[in-house]
């Protein structure tokens, strides 16, 4: 029983780190096409409120959102395994 917690602690763990990693990496790729639209269409202006405003956007959009799937999808996994493994 304590090896399986320390399992799931672990794959927490690494998730939590996946998580930030690919949040990070996802801001950054939306901060450069942002930076890069503003480059192309030559735009004027205060650019840096432009590119908080699209990140603010981007906050809340739900591409975002679908970084949580980090979380979501082993545990499904893991439990759908054990389900078919037991009851099938």
């Amino acid at each position: 029983m304590f090896g399986a917690l320390r399992l799931f602690l672990v794959l927490l763990v690494l998730q939590t780190i996946a998580y930030v990693g690919l949040s990070l990496y996802s801001r950054s790729v939306r901060r450069a096409k942002l930076e890069a639209h503003w480059d192309r269409k030559k735009m004027v202006g205060d650019r840096d409120a432009f590119i908080a405003r699209g990140l603010k956007v981007y906050d809340n959009s739900f591409r975002r959102k679908l970084i949580l799937g980090v979380y979501i999808v082993p545990w499904v996994a893991i439990l759908t395994l054990i389900y078919v493994v037991n009851y099938m």
